[in-house]
C-alpha cells in the first residue's frame, strides 16, 4: 500500500541544502538527514538531477517551452528503486524535479506505472493544478496524486485483502468527514484499538486510511483532515464510498453553523442519494443530563439538532444519527453494527 509521496525540486545546483522538499503525509528525511535523498536522486535514471542525465527530457522540455506546446511538463518513465527499508517509485518532470512514491516492501510498484504517469500527466498538464512556484499548490497537488493513487491501490489492486488475517465477508469503504476537531481520528484509533488517548489534541493533517475486521466484513476507513485547507480534497476521498460518516460535536455549539455549511456544501455538490449516511453527535459525555430524564432530554437534544441542521430535509433514502461518545465508548459498537446494516439494506 502506498504510505507517502514526496517531491524533490531543483534549485540551482546540486547542493541538497537548495533542493526543495515536499513530503505528504509524513517526512521523507529525518531532518539531520540528507543521505537518503542523494541516494534517491542518484539511483533514479544515475541522477537526474544532475548534470547531464535525462538528456531527452531536457530537449523535449526545450522544444515544448518554444512551441509553446499545451504540456508544459514532460514526464519521464517511472523507475523502482529500493533504498533500505524505503520501497520507492519515482518519476522525473522537465528533468528539474522528482515525483516519489513510498511503498510497503511486498508492494510491486510496476503494477502502480500507469496511474502513476496518467495521473501525473492530467493534473499537470490538463488540469493544470500546479506551476511548481507556490507552496500551497505543490502541497494540494501532492494531496491530490496521493488521494488517487492510494483509492486506485484499494480499489482497483484490491491491496486491502492483503492484510496479515485473511478477511471474511463485506469489504466497506467508508468515508468519515466533518470539521476540525470533532473527534474523527480518535473515533478511528478506538475502533481500530479500543483504545482512547486523553492527551491527543494534535488534529490530523492528512488522510489516514484504516483496515479493520470485523465478522460482519473489512472496513477501510478513510479519516479525512477537518482543517478548511484540507475539505477541498473530502470529494476526492469520497468518491466509491459504500457508506459515508458525517461527525459532529455537539459540545461545541459554536462551530454547529460551519459544521452545517460544510456538510450541506458537500451534500450538495455530489449526488448522495443512493448512499448510506451516518451521523454522529459526538461528545455526548460533555453534555450535562438529568440522570431522572436522561432519555427524555437526548431525544429533545437529537431533535434540536437534526432541526438546526435541517437532517429532515436530505432527499435520503437510508440515513441515521447516533449519539456517540468516543471517550467513553458510549454507542461505538451500535455505530458498527449499524454500518453493515445500513450497507447491506
Amino acid at each position: 500500500m502506498l504510505s507517502k509521496i514526496f517531491l524533490l525540486k531543483r534549485k540551482n545546483h546540486l547542493d541538497l541544502d537548495s533542493l526543495d522538499i515536499y513530503s505528504y503525509p509524513e517526512d521523507i528525511h529525518k531532518k539531520d538527514n540528507k543521505e537518503i535523498l542523494l541516494q534517491i536522486i542518484q539511483g533514479h535514471d544515475q541522477g537526474s538531477l544532475e548534470d547531464n542525465c535525462c538528456e531527452i527530457l531536457k530537449s523535449e522540455s526545450k522544444a515544448n517551452s518554444t512551441q509553446d506546446s499545451s504540456n508544459p511538463f514532460v514526464i519521464g518513465n517511472p523507475v523502482s528503486q529500493l533504498i533500505g527499508n524505503q520501497n520507492l517509485y519515482t518519476i522525473c518532470i522537465n528533468a528539474e524535479m522528482l515525483i516519489g512514491l513510498v511503498f510497503e516492501k511486498e508492494d510491486n510498484p510496476y503494477d502502480y506505472r500507469e496511474i502513476f504517469v496518467d495521473m501525473s500527466n492530467e493534473l499537470l498538464n490538463t488540469e493544470r493544478s500546479c506551476s511548481f512556484k507556490d507552496d500551497i499548490e505543490i502541497e494540494n497537488f501532492l494531496i491530490t496524486l496521493f488521494i488517487d493513487i492510494k483509492r486506485y491501490g484499494d480499489e482497483t489492486l484490491e491491496k486491502a485483502h492483503e492484510v496479515s488475517f485473511h478477511p471474511s465477508g463485506l469489504f466497506t469503504k467508508v468515508f468519515l468527514f466533518g470539521i476540525d476537531e470533532v473527534g474523527k481520528s480518535s473515533f478511528t484509533r478506538r475502533i481500530k484499538t479500543g483504545k482512547f488517548n486523553d492527551n491527543f489534541f494534535t488534529p490530523s493533517r492528512r488522510f489516514n486510511i484504516e483496515y479493520i475486521q470485523r465478522q460482519d466484513g473489512l472496513l477501510s476507513i478513510w479519516d479525512s483532515p477537518g482543517q478548511s485547507t484540507f475539505r477541498e480534497k473530502w470529494l476526492l476521498g469520497l468518491q466509491d464510498s459504500n457508506i459515508i460518516i458525517y461527525i459532529i460535536d455537539v459540545a461545541n455549539q459554536l462551530r454547529f453553523d460551519e459544521s452545517k455549511t460544510e456538510f450541506w456544501k458537500i451534500y450538495n455538490e455530489n449526488d448522495l442519494k443512493d448512499t448510506p449516511l451516518l451521523i454522529l453527535g459526538n461528545k455526548i459525555d460533555l453534555i450535562n443530563h438529568n440522570d431522572n430524564n436522561n432519555d427524555d432530554q437526548l431525544k429533545r437534544t437529537e431533535k434540536e439538532i437534526i432541526d438546526f441542521f435541517e437532517f429532515d430535509s436530505l432527499q435520503h433514502n437510508n440515513w441515521k444519527f447516533v449519539f456517540t461518545s468516543v471517550k467513553t465508548s458510549h454507542n461505538i459498537e451500535k455505530v458498527l453494527n449499524t454500518i453493515f446494516t445500513m450497507v447491506s439494506a
